[in-house]
């Protein structure tokens, strides 16, 4: 696979959208997967419900007993992954064009799209997922900016953002921006300034963009705000990956799941 290969068919190039992106965004919403974000937007409710109730003994011992219900119910499904791929943005562009074309030759090419499927169940913006806020991106040229709410299930001082889902969500947004590289890579040093504090319930809106590309080395910068309040700032290193590298982590994954 040449250079040219791995940044114009994988990620669009400089400037591009990255496909996992608009790839998502633009994946067929079947029944399956509409049901799949209905129960994960029913367990993020749950969480949200949980963390913060003040229900008596009595009520919490029936609500215990519903949920231990629905968690057999869940348990007797067919279980393991159930799509082809990974569920995190910032891995690397070359080595899951790759994956992807060998999903899709398996499959006479109907995975080419499914693949993508996989950032449904990303921890940050996956909407199959019950522990993602979520966190929606949007793209231009120039930036990445997301938007997300923290509900209680992510508190760390009273009322505020856990500042360790701050650094994640920041691995997420850099994470994305990378991508205005033109290639993709692994993060090697996220650096994050806590500003203000950032509280819980209140719509937040991110930006990040690419500060510099120098050979396997891609750096980025991002912004996170409530209202015109700066409540945090970071600085990114991402490290172009080996896609014989990557490929090997795949490969240890499905042994993993075969064992």
């Amino acid at each position: 696979m040449t250079d040219t290969d791995s940044t114009d068919e994988v990620d669009g190039g400089p400037g591009h959208a990255p496909p996992r992106l608009e790839r998502l965004k633009n994946l067929e919403l079947t029944p399956r997967r509409l049901e799949m974000r209905r129960l994960a937007a029913a367990g993020r409710a749950v969480i949200e419900d949980l963390v913060s109730t003040d229900a008596s003994l009595e009520e919490l011992t029936a609500a215990a007993d519903e949920l231990e219900q629905v968690a057999a119910t869940l348990r007797s499904l067919p279980g393991g992954a159930t799509y082809d791929g990974f569920s995190e943005v910032a891995n690397a562009g070359a080595a899951f064009g790759e994956h992807n074309r060998a999903s899709a030759a398996r499959s006479d090419g109907d995975s080419d799209m499914e693949a993508y499927a996989s950032f449904e169940h990303s921890p940050f913006i996956g909407l199959a997922n019950p522990l993602s806020p979520p966190i929606v991106f949007d793209f231009d040229p120039e930036r990445i900016t997301g938007r997300v709410t923290f509900g209680a299930a992510y508190e760390g001082p009273p009322g505020c953002v856990h500042g360790g889902y701050v650094a994640a969500a920041f691995d997420e947004l850099l994470g994305a921006a990378q991508s205005l590289s033109g290639t993709q890579g692994m993060t090697a040093r996220l650096t994050v300034n806590y500003r203000t504090p950032t509280p819980l319930h209140a719509e937040l809106r991110l930006e990040a963009v690419l500060a510099r590309h120098e050979g396997r080395k891609i750096f980025c910068e991002g912004w996170l705000w409530v209202g015109d309040r700066l409540c945090a700032e970071a600085e990114g290193l991402f490290i172009s990956m080996d896609p014989e590298k990557f490929q090997a982590l795949l490969a240890a994954r499905q042994r993993h799941r075969d064992a």
